[in-house]
């Protein structure tokens, strides 16, 4: 409740980072930030970044059109090592949502469309 009140006046939340002394405090500051929806996710990965394209599907499978279409809306580099810490990040939560809400199957729901 704090948080959401923080940040509808424009101020940033605060999250510990850690449990020992001498342990910094993260401040996370929202001011700048900007929300978007993504259905679409690929990845480009060299030896220095790591750039994830979020987008959404913009067919609508009437017609009989093979063709899909992705607009895509944003970009993210990071560096190798931080989306492995987001791979875990990532992991981690995922693995919570099933424990709480059942397997998520690729199989039988939202198939991934293979990019050319």
């Amino acid at each position: 409740m704090a948080e959401e009140k923080a940040k509808s006046e424009g101020k940033s939340s605060k999250a510990s980072a850690g449990n020992g002394v001498g342990q910094p405090t993260l401040k996370w500051d929202d001011s700048s930030m900007s929300t978007s929806y993504a259905n679409v996710v690929n990845v480009s990965i060299t030896r220095e970044e790591c750039g994830l394209f979020f987008g959404t599907n913009l067919s609508t499978g009437i017609g009989g059109n093979n063709e899909v279409t992705i607009k895509l809306s944003d970009r993210i580099i990071m560096t190798p090592y931080a989306a492995k810490r987001l791979s875990v990040l990532l992991e981690a939560h995922l693995r919570g949502y099933e424990e709480r809400f059942g397997k998520l199957d690729l199989q039988r729901g939202e198939q991934p469309t293979k990019i050319q």
